[in-house]
């Protein structure tokens, strides 16, 4: 099991030898936008860990306490900008490789003008200031319909069909960073990331939390896909080798298409806990297809039940949340 906290970002930090092949294909300084987020550190330290000689540079308004500091300890550089400022944008050194991470959903229902404006116009601004870098950003499958549980989940060449303000205006980074390639050669790649989860947040996190409280899960959207954050991080790293002015966008999660109802009586079996419902499955659900990063990518390094294991063990000991819950149950776009 994981110890704490130290052990686990270590763990999601952990570079192979397939991360620094790829990375070596992308030579040169890394700027990440949005660095202080979910994945931003864990990602900034695994390419720093990959190639300890190259610079890493993580941006971001840093409001968490004593995070900046811990990364600087990690060799990483550090700057403050407010990206939306165009006048900060425009100051941000120059790097061969970006990857993309800014981004706005929950809190995005009331405030959609400045949901729209991180999630498209923001892209906008930062293809604008930086043309030819290799540009790897992160979408998301809400961009995708729901689809039949049995359908094995909506792969690249389903149509996009986004619910909600949040999904339409994330679609709308998808195409700035098309329109880059197309009008000014931009090379990028874009990661439609369905469910990164570690053990202080994500479905599982949520889901096993529930089970530990004695809150009855809702069965409404009652399957999902997981991949361990750790898994996202070097995928999303080894994908500037791929960037390229078509600006490939594939989808990024596990192979399986998991029961949340499953999900919970195996937190139940763990914490001896009785596991409660609410509602049934619908037919359809928010599901990706991942095929083709597997065939980039090879299999996720982590299995599913040894997610289950850590998370279960993690909030069974009071381990820290980071009070983000992931609205798996949302069905009408509306965070």
């Amino acid at each position: 099991m994981i110890a704490d906290e130290a052990a686990l970002e270590d763990l999601l930090s952990r570079p192979d030898d397939a991360l620094r092949e790829d990375l070596a294909a992308a030579p040169g300084d890394i700027l990440v936008l949005g660095a202080a987020g979910k994945m931003g550190p864990t990602l900034c330290r695994a390419a720093k860990r990959a190639d300890p000689s190259r610079r890493v540079i993580a941006i971001a308004r840093w409001s968490e306490p004593g995070l900046r500091q811990r990364m600087q300890s990690w060799g990483i550089e550090t700057l403050s900008a407010d990206l939306m400022d165009r006048a900060a944008l425009a100051a941000l050194p120059d790097a061969p490789n970006l990857i993309f991470l800014a981004a706005r959903k929950f809190g995005s229902t009331g405030a959609e003008d400045t949901t729209w404006a991180m999630n498209t116009l923001l892209p906008a601004m930062v293809a604008e200031r930086f043309p030819t870098a290799r540009t790897v950003f992160l979408s998301s499958g809400n961009v995708l319909p729901l689809v039949p549980v049995i359908s094995g989940g909506a792969d690249e060449a389903t149509p996009p069909a986004p619910v909600g303000e949040y999904a339409a205006s994330v679609l709308g980074r998808e195409r700035m960073f098309q329109h880059a390639g197309r009008a000014r050669g931009t090379p990028s790649f874009g990661i439609r990331l369905n469910y990164a989860i570690d053990l202080r947040y994500g479905v599982l996190a949520d889901i096993a939390g529930k089970v530990f409280s004695g809150t009855p899960l809702p069965l409404a959207m009652g399957h999902a896909n997981v991949i361990w954050q750790g898994d996202a991080n070097a995928w999303t790293l080894r994908a500037l080798r791929h960037a390229t002015p078509e600006c490939p966008i594939i989808n990024v999660t596990g192979p399986e298409t998991v029961s949340l109802r499953w999900l919970a009586e195996q937190f139940a079996a763990r914490m001896g806990r009785p596991a409660s419902f609410i509602g049934e499955e619908a037919p359809n659900a928010l599901l990706s297809n991942a095929a083709r990063a597997f065939a980039l990518f090879g299999y996720p390094r982590t299995p599913l039940l040894t997610m289950v294991d850590w998370v279960a063990d993690w909030v069974a000991r009071g381990g820290r949340s980071l009070g983000r819950a992931t609205k798996f149950e949302v069905r009408d776009g509306r965070f």
